[in-house]
């Protein structure tokens, strides 16, 4: 998607004495004209949030070639090393060796002419088959973007993010990082200013370069920040102006769909845990003082009710007992990939009060939030340092977002409230139903005209571009028509059963083209899936877990989700979609 920015001036950092002004450039070419200027209550807090933000912003976690510099130059020693040996003590061999060599040669060179001629040939095949494949260097040319823009222009990279948000009652920060894998969102309560005049409403992209972060490097104890966001721009003197910067980039559809599914993973539920800032010190504690060098890479969360929280690093099999208590009453164990990713919210560890770790399953992604008083910093992290947040699991058919819906009216009503609960915003709409509600907020999530805030269990207006995204990037896909047209086989053959452990085992079968399919999914009292099968194709050709599901499973899912209230239900009992019906009724 090509996107063009436009700033008034450079964001830049000025000061006079003590009082310094951190001004940011917002984009000129959006509808709404943001202006905010307040002053900042806990100035350290926030350079320290925002520098953490950066890095979510540069991460990349994907392999890097290793510098093998010095072994290349012991080759070259150890080459010359052995054929002076073989110059002094094996003339005769090398004698002999060169007379095999010579004769070699002469036998090659007549074959030469042919060889050469079918490499032509080959050659010229080749170039007629790669001019019919459009994506011969599609990866090449996206990581050579990446890559060019990280290491020659920051300033450029920083046109990407942050987005921030004008609300009435905060202001947020959203960035995304390079290899798509983690999200941050700062968000700072209006409590925390000392308004200057009052603000003007909307999102906005803004002029935040590798300059300007070495400014905030400068914030000290002693000093007064303003935060402003001026759509006039900053001089450099008191009379002269800064010509107009404009700036034009062509954004990875990969990065415009993960930023926007990051809401609905946001949305599903899962286990919340407390940590002390103690207890994520030890955790990176950990992480910094040891380097796996062989798999399996993981962190395995055990939860016992009632019990400490312990974790068991591998490979190395050293478990780590936290000071928080795990509350739940369900014994959990929940691996976790890509943990070193963890280590972004070092910056934050002495700032924090608390960090609350959000877990939804196997397979799926993890949320830390830490609790700095006025400031709340919501960090996401996808499944594996190598997923993003737009393959694998389709968080939106979890979380119920599917289809259309009410798309307008929701968009309408957001665009006027600008910040409403789900329960409230049905309550407005009260001629739509509940199904069609979720779709609608479902699609303005996909649109980039909304995300989802977990601190507040809100979904907040917010444009992410400056112009309309693409149909393409939030049509509705291959598989939500196949879960779609799954879910209304779903009840059919419907059954649940409430096993000893407490968990809700629920199962179907599927005909289709003469194929039948039986599908099963156990789902636990904190609404976690912890089994699933299918028995169609598409499921055992996969990777046979949640990080890539079949349509049926994803039907069942959302179906059964909304069962998981049944009581009074009998241990190991079977019951039939008619039994549960009877019992709702």
């Amino acid at each position: 998607m090509n996107v063009g920015y436009k700033y008034a001036s450079p964001s830049r950092c000025t000061q006079a004495g003590n009082q310094t002004t951190l001004g940011l450039s917002p984009d000129l070419s959006r509808d709404e004209k943001v202006s905010f200027c307040g002053k900042l209550k806990h100035p350290l807090l926030f350079r320290d949030a925002m520098l953490m933000l950066r890095e979510i912003v540069v991460s990349d976690s994907g392999k890097k070639p290793k510098e093998r510099t010095e072994y290349f130059a012991w080759l070259e020693e150890e080459i010359e090393r052995r054929i002076k040996a073989h110059e002094q003590y094996l003339p005769n061999v090398r004698e002999a060796l060169k007379k095999e060599m010579d004769a070699c040669d002469i036998e090659l060179s007549h074959k030469k002419y042919a060889i050469n001629q079918l490499l032509n040939i080959q050659k010229n095949l080749q170039k007629q088959i790669d001019q019919y494949d459009a994506w011969k260097d599609y990866y090449k040319i996206e990581r050579d973007f990446w890559k060019f823009i990280r290491d020659r222009d920051y300033s450029l990279w920083f046109v990407l993010d942050p987005v921030i948000t004008v609300h009435n009652d905060q202001v947020s920060f959203e960035a995304f990082s390079i290899d798509e894998s983690i999200y941050g969102c700062l968000s700072v309560a209006m409590d925390e200013f000392d308004m200057v005049q009052p603000p003007k409403l909307g999102t906005t992209n803004i002029d935040f370069s590798a300059k300007l972060e070495q400014e905030m490097q400068r914030f000290r104890t002693y000093t007064d920040v303003t935060l402003s966001v001026n759509p006039e721009g900053f001089t450099v003197d008191n009379d002269i102006v800064p010509e107009y910067v404009e700036k034009k980039i062509d954004l990875p559809d990969t990065w415009i769909k993960g930023f926007n599914q990051v809401s609905s993973a946001a949305a599903l539920s899962g286990i919340e845990l407390k940590l002390s800032p103690s207890d994520m010190y030890d955790i990176c504690a950990f992480l910094r003082k040891h380097k796996e060098k062989k798999s399996p890479r993981y962190m395995k969360w055990i939860l016992e009710p009632g019990e400490r929280v312990k974790i068991v690093f591998e490979p190395f099999g050293t478990a780590l007992t936290l000071n928080a208590v795990y509350e739940g009453s369900q014994r959990r164990e929940e691996k976790i990939w890509g943990r070193r990713r963890w280590l972004v919210v070092e910056k934050l560890i002495p700032l924090s009060k608390a960090f609350y770790v959000r877990i939804l399953g196997f397979g799926m992604p993890q949320f830390i939030r830490a609790d700095m008083g006025t400031m709340q910093m919501t960090v996401g992290f996808s499944s594996w340092s190598s997923n993003d947040w737009v393959k694998g699991t389709a968080f939106n058919i979890m979380a119920g977002f599917t289809g259309h819906g009410c798309y307008k009216e929701v968009y309408k009503l957001l665009k006027d409230k600008r910040c409403l609960s789900m329960e409230e915003i049905s309550a407005y709409l009260p001629t739509q139903k509940n199904d069609r509600v979720k779709s609608g907020i479902g699609m303005l999530f996909r649109r980039g005209e909304g995300y989802f805030d977990p601190v507040n269990d809100k979904v907040r207006f917010r444009h992410l571009c400056n112009a309309p995204i693409p149909e393409e990037l939030y049509e509705v896909s291959d598989i939500e028509v196949d879960v779609q047209k799954c879910s209304k086989l779903t009840f059919d053959n419907m059954k649940v059963r409430y096993t000893r452990q407490q968990e809700f085992v629920f199962t179907t079968t599927f005909k289709e083209q003469g194929r039948l399919s039986s599908t099963e999914i156990a789902i636990d009292q904190d609404g976690q899936i912890t089994k699933i099968n299918c028995s169609c194709p598409k499921f055992k050709r996969g990777e046979r877990n949640l990080s890539d599901p079949c349509a049926h499973i994803l039907a069942l899912y959302v179906a059964s989700y909304k069962l998981l209230k049944l009581k009074n239900l009998e241990y190991d009992k079977e019951y039939k979609i008619n039994d549960i019906m009877e019992m709702l009724l």
